[in-house]
């Protein structure tokens, strides 16, 4: 009976070790999400030690740990309170803040801020940079006019402080939603936007018909500097034509004073060639021949009683006529037994030279 009573306590000091081991394990054994780097604490004091991402050991029951997170990460802070410059006091719902924090600052970071860093760097800081911001500026700047400079003025005051006070954080991006405002405030807003928009609408559409007339205009100096320049052409063109008219003429006239002056250079050497022919033929001879032909030539009818006054006849010819004619006169009244007989008139014969 003995044996078996220690053979049990036996076994269940070994179950209650196994039990204790895993139990120890457990709380040793702990993990280190990815984009995390962990923080170990000892009786609150924060070890050097840092480990990455996996599974870790640690002593259990006396040293504990956090995960701080190393990459992007959103902070937001919510409904924050906004006193303008005119005492209207404004809400704003959600101001995110996206932000990063170096792995080689985590340790000094964590220990002069603690692991929730964030609070006192960002959370509180935003409250503080908000309402310097709204305090200096009045409603209608805060909710329309600088509206859209609240979140660059949020992250440029951020990052100096931190740059200061914590280097190893980023700021990337600040957004805010828009403020809420009281309920008369906003109706009043909106009348203004509405007749703003009014505004805008007309200012719109005088733009239009500005434009439109700026367009006619354009169109009609288009068209004023087309028909000029149509114009332009068509009387370079006329001109062209005229000057090419003219060299026309010239050349014409030209062509024609060029023959104009063979023909007479021509007529001038055949009148040149004769007149040295003449003066080679012009002898006593052939002006007997020429005479004689013009005698054989020049017979001409007279009719009438008598011979024209002033008819000039050789003596040798007006002889020979004046026999003939009388010749012929005495024969015709022989026959005819009284006066000379006519027909159609007395007719004389004559020859001259």
């Amino acid at each position: 009976m003995s044996g078996r009573g220690g053979g049990a306590r036996a076994g269940a000091a070994v179950a209650g070790s196994a039990a204790l081991l895993l139990l120890l394990l457990g709380a040793a054994l702990h993990q280190v999400p990815e984009g995390h780097l962990g923080l170990y604490y000892r009786g609150g004091a924060l070890l050097s030690s840092l480990s990455g991402p996996g599974y870790r050991l640690m002593l259990p029951f006396v040293t504990t740990h956090r995960a701080v997170q190393t990459t992007l990460q959103t902070d937001e802070v919510k409904n924050v309170p906004c006193g303008t410059s005119g005492g209207v006091v404004i809400y704003i719902d959600r101001i995110e803040v996206v932000n990063i924090l170096s792995p080689h600052a985590v340790y000094d970071i964590v220990r002069n801020f603690t692991a929730d860093y964030d609070k006192a760097l960002i959370f509180n800081k935003i409250h503080h940079e908000l309402n310097q911001f709204c305090s200096a500026h009045t409603l209608q700047e805060v909710y329309i006019e600088l509206f859209d400079q609240i979140d660059d003025n949020l992250k440029l005051a951020l990052q100096q402080d931190l740059n200061a006070m914590a280097p190893g954080i980023t700021i990337q991006a600040v957004r805010v939603t828009k403020p809420k405002i009281p309920e008369v405030i906003r109706r009043n807003f909106e009348l203004v936007e509405t007749e703003k928009t009014k505004l805008l609408i007309v200012a719109e559409k005088q733009k239009v018909v500005e434009k439109e007339a700026e367009t006619e205009r354009r169109k009609a100096l288009i068209e004023a500097e087309k028909v000029a320049q149509v114009a332009t052409i068509r009387y370079q063109q006329k001109v062209m034509e005229t000057l090419i008219g003219q060299r026309i003429l010239e050349l014409e006239d030209a062509a024609f004073l060029a023959r104009e002056k063979v023909k007479a250079d021509a007529k001038y050497y055949a009148a040149q060639k004769a007149a040295v022919s003449n003066k080679v033929k012009l002898t006593a001879a052939y002006l007997e021949l020429a005479k004689s032909q013009a005698i054989a030539t020049n017979t001409k009818l007279y009719f009438g009683n008598r011979l024209p006054s002033s008819l000039f006849l050789g003596s040798c010819a007006f002889n020979c006529v004046a026999a003939s004619s009388a010749g012929g006169d005495a024969q015709l009244l022989s026959k005819a037994g009284g006066g000379p007989l006519r027909h159609r008139g007395s007719s004389t014969t004559t020859t001259t030279v």
